[in-house]
C-alpha cells in the first residue's frame, strides 16, 4: 500500500470512530471492507416528523481527492428539494477539499430537516409507525446519567482582559465509567484557556492515587486564540498508540474549543482490540456532551470549515 493510501485510510478510520462515537446507534456499519455506511437523519430525535437516510461510499482517494459517494433515501424527497440539497452537500465538499466532512454534511441535512418541519407542511404519514420502534439514542442515556449539580463548566468565559483567572487550576469534572472484560474506561474534562492550566490539570488528576495509577491517561486539547483566529491543540497517547490522535480528531470533528479531556484506563487483562479506542471516544463523547460543549448543528457547519488553522504544540515524549 503507497503512503498516500495508508494515509487516507487512516484518516478515514479515525473518522468512522468518532461518527460512531457521535451518532451512536443513528450510524450504521453496511460493508466495513467497502466503506460503506449509512446514518438516519432525523428533525428531532425524540418526535421527529422529517427523516433522512445518508448513504455514504468512502472511496481511497478520501478525504485527500475525492468526495464519498452518496445516495440520500427520502420518499418525500424529490425534484428541486433534492437538486438544492445535493448542491449544498457539494458546495460542502468544495469549500472544505482535502478535510473530513462527514459530519459536516450530516449536519447541514439535519439543518435543511429542522426548517422543513418548522414550516407549515405535515409530516409524512408513514414515518412515525415504522421509526418509533427504532428510536434509541445513547444521549438518552447521558441525560439520564447527569449529576444532580452539574459544574457549568462553559461558564468559565475567556477574554483578552483575564490574566489573573488564567493562572488558577479551572474545575475538574469527571465522566461515569465504561467497563469492558474488566478494562475500565473514565473520562475527565477541564475548561483550559492556555498550555500552563493544562499542566496544572494534569498534576492535579495525578494527585489521585487511582487515576495516578491508570494503565493508560491519554489526553487531548484545543484552546481558540482570538486574537489569531487559530487553535493551540495537541494530544498524548500515554502508552496507547494512536489514541491520542483519534481522541483529538473526535474533538475537531465536534469544533469543541478551550477544553481538555483526559481518558483514563484501567487494563483488565484482556485485549479488547480495536473496542478499547471506541470506549475512549465514547467516553470524552458523553462528559463534551454533558457539559454543552458541543457546538449547535449552525454553528459547527458555519465554523469547522473556516477555524482550519491549527498550531500544534510541542509533544511531550512517548512513555
Amino acid at each position: 500500500m503507497a503512503e498516500g493510501d495508508a494515509g487516507s485510510d487512516q484518516r478515514q478510520n479515525e473518522e468512522i470512530e468518532a461518527m460512531a462515537a457521535i451518532y451512536g446507534e443513528e450510524w450504521c456499519v453496511i460493508d466495513d471492507c467497502a466503506k460503506i455506511f449509512c446514518i438516519r437523519i432525523s428533525d428531532d430525535i425524540d418526535d421527529p416528523k422529517w427523516t433522512l437516510c445518508l448513504q455514504v461510499m468512502l472511496p481511497n482517494e478520501y478525504p485527500g481527492t475525492a468526495p464519498p459517494v452518496y445516495q440520500l433515501n427520502a420518499p418525500w424527497l424529490q425534484g428541486q428539494e433534492r437538486a438544492d440539497l445535493s448542491n449544498s452537500l457539494e458546495e460542502i465538499y468544495i469549500q472544505n477539499i482535502g478535510e473530513s466532512i462527514l459530519y459536516l454534511w450530516v449536519e447541514k441535512i439535519r439543518d435543511v430537516l429542522i426548517q422543513k418541519s418548522q414550516m407549515t407542511e405535515p409530516g409524512p404519514d408513514v414515518k412515525k409507525k415504522t421509526e418509533e420502534e427504532d428510536i434509541e439514542c445513547g444521549d438518552d442515556l447521558i441525560l439520564a446519567c447527569q449529576p444532580e449539580n452539574p459544574v457549568k463548566a462553559l461558564d468559565f468565559d475567556v477574554s483578552e482582559n483575564r490574566t489573573i483567572e488564567i493562572e488558577e487550576l479551572p474545575p475538574i469534572d469527571h465522566g461515569i465509567p465504561i467497563t469492558d472484560r474488566r478494562s475500565t474506561f473514565q473520562a475527565h474534562l477541564a475548561p483550559v484557556v492556555c498550555p500552563k492550566q493544562v499542566k496544572m490539570v494534569l498534576a492535579k488528576l495525578y494527585e489521585n492515587k487511582k487515576i495516578a495509577s491508570a494503565t493508560h491517561n491519554i489526553y487531548a486539547y484545543r484552546i481558540y486564540c482570538e486574537d489569531k483566529q487559530t487553535f493551540l491543540q495537541d494530544c498524548e497517547d500515554d502508552g496507547e498508540t494512536a489514541a491520542g490522535g483519534r481522541l483529538l480528531h473526535l474533538m475537531e470533528i465536534l469544533n469543541v474549543r478551550n477544553v481538555m479531556v483526559v481518558v483514563s484506563r484501567w487494563y483488565g487483562g484482556i485485549l479488547l482490540g480495536p473496542d478499547r479506542f471506541k470506549h475512549i471516544n465514547n467516553c470524552a463523547r458523553n462528559i463534551l456532551v454533558e457539559k454543552n460543549y458541543t457546538s449547535s448543528p449552525e454553528e459547527s457547519s458555519k465554523t469547522l470549515g473556516k477555524n482550519k488553522k491549527v498550531r500544534k504544540d510541542k509533544k511531550r515524549s512517548e512513555h
